[in-house]
């Protein structure tokens, strides 16, 4: 409790760059863009399937509040993994997020000496603020700096395999720029994080117990106003010796079937997951947004 505490405490913090006068207009829902929210990342922060962009959840502008709801379902060669979640967003600037995430060892589970269909589960709480700047609009691309904290349900398993942690907080900070006369989209992402496999895997472990910088990119061509095609990296830290981790990829569409559904399919390159390589499928996610 004492890491989402202060986890929380930044994010707050955080907050006092937002204008002094935002909250003084009234609520206008509804107003962005097509796709311009992004679907909901792995984690539950709006932006791209494996990473987040420096957007905010809903449909909002800078007049209203939104909300966004997600379900997304990951098969790879060997494991199962799903998660849901909602997120809402306050006036296109600040946002809170929620996921809760299963990952299912089905048949390797037994080799791992878990058992058939053991199930690894995280709670996932997450906090965004954009500092400066806008996707489109302004002259600086939109800016961004969240906090994520990570509840692993599993702390006895994640600690017997080397994690030194079952909780922990990664801290990230997004920049996003829209080209619209282009319709291409480019986000990079820097992340701090001791997270093994997002956190399913725990925290910290036998090889190294320290924060380390990571990076994410995403880049999308929007093909008309409804769909966008693109690809992510997501690199990873390796600190089980039990296990190696990879860095991700991915290629993705991204359809929006109207003003407040979008449905996204993608492939994804995992490497190596809980020993078991080439950990290869699909990405398909449904979001609502409001």
């Amino acid at each position: 409790m004492d890491l989402i505490r202060h986890a929380l405490t930044t994010v707050l913090a955080f907050t006092a760059f937002a204008p002094p006068t935002v909250d003084a207009r009234p609520l206008r829902n509804g107003g962005k863009l097509l796709l311009a929210n992004g679907i909901s990342s792995l984690e539950g922060a709006s932006g791209g399937g494996l990473t987040p962009w420096a957007v905010i959840a809903g449909n909002e502008t800078s007049d209203g509040m939104g909300l966004s709801a997600h379900g997304t379902v990951v098969e790879v060669k060997d494991y199962d993994y799903q998660s849901a979640g909602a997120a809402i967003g306050w006036r296109d600037r600040v946002e809170i997020s929620y996921a809760h995430q299963d990952f299912n060892t089905n048949e390797i589970g037994l080799a791992l000496g878990l058992g058939k269909d053991y199930a690894f589960s995280q709670d996932v709480i997450g906090a965004k603020l954009r500092v400066a700047g806008d996707l489109v609009y302004d002259a600086l691309p939109a800016i961004a700096m969240g906090v994520q904290y990570k509840k692993n349900n599993n702390a006895t398993i994640v600690r017997a395999i080397g994690a030194q942690h079952d909780e922990g907080v990664d801290y990230y900070a997004s920049v996003s720029r829209l080209f619209l006369s282009r319709s291409i989209l480019l986000s990079g992402t820097a992340r701090l994080t001791k997270a093994n496999q997002l956190g399913i895997l725990g925290f910290g472990g036998d090889k190294h117990d320290s924060y380390s910088l990571q990076f994410e990119g995403s880049a999308a061509w929007q093909l008309s106003r409804k769909l966008a095609v693109g690809g992510e990296y997501r690199s990873k830290p390796d600190n089980l010796g039990i296990a190696r981790e990879d860095d991700w990829f991915d290629g993705f569409v991204a359809y929006a079937v109207n003003r407040h559904v979008t449905a996204s399919v993608a492939y994804v390159d995992l490497g190596s997951i809980a020993t078991v390589k080439n950990q290869r499928g699909v990405f398909l996610q449904l979001q609502a947004a409001f």
